[in-house]
């Protein structure tokens, strides 16, 4: 379940903050990471502002266009607190 209809989650917003830090140290923009990802760019916003909640499949697509392990990507979001 995910998507902006609940409002943002404490993993969401952890979520996000990783994936712009990984695009920022790369030198990506949010185009150039959505490109790569061939994922939307406007998708590739809300992920990272945590409006979104990504699927397996586009998770992986980013972490291949990060150049970073998908599992050191989503390390330890199961102990940030959920919504509230």
């Amino acid at each position: 379940m995910g998507g902006s209809d609940k409002g943002k989650s404490a993993r969401q917003i952890e979520l996000g903050s990783r994936i712009s830090r990984y695009r920022q140290r790369r030198g990506l923009s949010q185009e150039a990471l959505a490109l790569a990802a061939d994922i939307n760019r406007s998708y590739i916003a809300s992920l990272e502002t945590g409006q979104r909640n990504p699927s397996l499949e586009t998770l992986a697509r980013l972490s291949l266009a990060l150049e970073v392990d998908l599992g050191t990507l989503v390390r330890g979001l199961q102990s940030v607190s959920g919504r509230g």
